[in-house]
């Protein structure tokens, strides 16, 4: 059977990882299931380097480009510096749709505070939609790296804003015809809309506040795969297994009212803008209360358990079972089973 859209199944991304070893000693962090960036030993420093495309939506895909790699070096601890963009386009692209995309990535770049150093533009056959990806470098303090694999049994979890917040915008733009049909108002929709700015995609002040003060062992921003595969990652990389209960995750009405009516599942949808933080049991009541004394939604969502215990969820229903791994987004589920969405 072919594979399906979204990322590599974990254990095939495992199997071929398996032969890409690291020889250079200046390699901190390679490539490994659960971390989304290398970290290299840059003398006095570290470098962190991310790099991820968009594909779900060509709607300010520039924009997104830059937002999702900076919070994969936010999540590391470190302050994002320079990109390297690429832009893909279909044959018969107009210059207006370059001129924005590249409107949108400037601008982006601005509100991150990162500059754009390079990268490769193409027409190209064999796509239909503009296709942009970036590697964003950034750097670290030595002693200040955090890494998903730092997650230590007896760790609080706890997440922030809520899950599917991206998702549902892309939703509501990509499908908007499709919602409506299903009976969602309008003002619901334009609601959806406005998630990408408002509490937004970006983790960066989140993490500033996890950085104040607390004892951080590791966190990680759930993207495709939605939470579900974010806890998943995190407890593969740690070696360690968890527990959460799905009645204390946040979750907004629209994303709620969007997910129901188009029958896809919250927890497998993307979710950038949220945050997964492990930290000391005794100090993430502390660290949601400073959150929420910020304006940012945030619960202690579970805790982090030993390997053997597994990975489970306590369900809406009360019942604890193993976690669901989406091997693929439900965004891409939904997108594939749906040729209509425009």
């Amino acid at each position: 059977m072919g594979l399906k859209a979204g990322k590599l199944p974990i254990e095939l991304l495992k199997k071929v990882l398996k032969s890409a070893s690291v020889s250079d000693a200046s390699v901190i962090l390679g490539p490994k299931v659960g971390e989304d960036s290398a970290i290299i030993d840059f003398g006095n420093r570290f470098l962190v380097i991310a790099s991820d495309p968009v594909t779900f939506t060509t709607e300010n895909a520039g924009w997104y480009m830059v937002h999702i790699n900076a919070n994969d070096l936010y999540v590391t601890g470190a302050t994002p510096k320079w990109l390297m963009a690429t832009l893909l386009l279909p044959i018969d692209s107009t210059e207006r749709q370059v001129e924005k995309a590249f409107f949108q990535l400037k601008e982006a770049c601005k509100e991150v505070g990162v500059s754009l150093i390079g990268g490769h533009t193409e027409v190209t056959e064999g796509i239909s939609k503009i296709i942009f990806s970036g590697t964003m470098i950034g750097e670290v303090d030595k002693n200040k790296a955090i890494l998903s694999s730092g997650a230590l049994e007896g760790d609080g979890i706890v997440l922030t804003r809520g899950i599917a917040i991206e998702g549902t915008a892309i939703l509501a733009h990509e499908a908007e015809k499709q919602i409506l049909a299903r009976g969602i108002a309008k003002e619901t929709i334009s609601k959806a809309k406005k998630l990408l700015t408002s509490p937004g995609i970006s983790v960066k002040e989140d993490v500033k506040i996890a950085l104040s003060g607390f004892e951080v062992n590791s966190m990680h921003d759930p993207t495709e795969g939605g939470i579900s595969s974010a806890l998943i990652e995190i407890a593969l990389a740690a070696n360690v297994g968890f527990q959460i209960d799905q009645n204390l995750i946040p979750v907004l009405p629209e994303c709620t009212e969007i997910t129901k009516a188009l029958s896809i599942e919250p927890m497998g949808l993307i979710s950038s803008g949220a945050l997964i933080v492990t930290l000391p049991d005794e100090q993430a009541k502390r660290l949601v209360f400073k959150y929420k004394s910020q304006g940012i939604d945030a619960a202690v969502i579970g805790k982090i358990l030993p390997q053997k215990d597994g990975c489970k969820i306590k369900t809406n229903s009360g019942e604890t079972q193993s976690m669901a791994l989406f091997e693929r987004d439900e965004l891409a589920r939904y997108f594939s089973e749906n040729s209509d969405v425009s």
